[in-house]
């Protein structure tokens, strides 16, 4: 029996123009045509629809999977929600302050309202403009 030589299946551009020629077939026999089969030690065919659906979400450029962290390493996502702590403490996690590229030192005003916490962020000119007022009338 002579080995059957690879079929490289389609991909990109290539992938996206054969899928539109075949519109008329079912998606399984839309695999087969643009590469995405093996063929079994029996001679059995198998459609691998996973790959052929990834390689058309690929060729389409959508991004399904999340960009990965700064450091690379994975972890919970921001959910933009905390609670208080059990010793009374609001702590403001680490994905937050990166968004912000916020450093340490940076300083934030603290406004109270009935049932809102708002920060805002001093500059470091009206920080220096506070320390000379504060030097003023010392």
């Amino acid at each position: 029996m002579p080995k059957q030589k690879k079929i490289e299946p389609l991909v990109g551009e290539d992938l996206l123009k054969k899928v539109k020629e075949l519109e008329n077939l079912s998606k399984e026999e839309k695999a087969k045509e643009c590469g995405y089969y093996t063929v079994t030690k029996n001679g059995i065919e198998r459609v691998n629809m996973m790959k052929f659906l990834n390689a058309l979400i690929d060729a389409e450029g959508i991004q399904l999977d999340s960009a990965p962290n700064a450091n690379g390493r994975g972890g919970r996502s921001a959910s933009y929600r905390i609670s208080v702590q059990s010793n009374g403490n609001l702590l403001i996690g680490s994905a937050y302050t990166k968004q912000m590229n916020l450093k340490p030192g940076d300083e934030f005003l603290i406004t109270l309202g009935k049932k809102h916490i708002r920060l805002r962020q001093v500059d470091p000119e009206e920080r220096e403009a506070d320390l000379e007022e504060v030097e003023a009338t010392a």
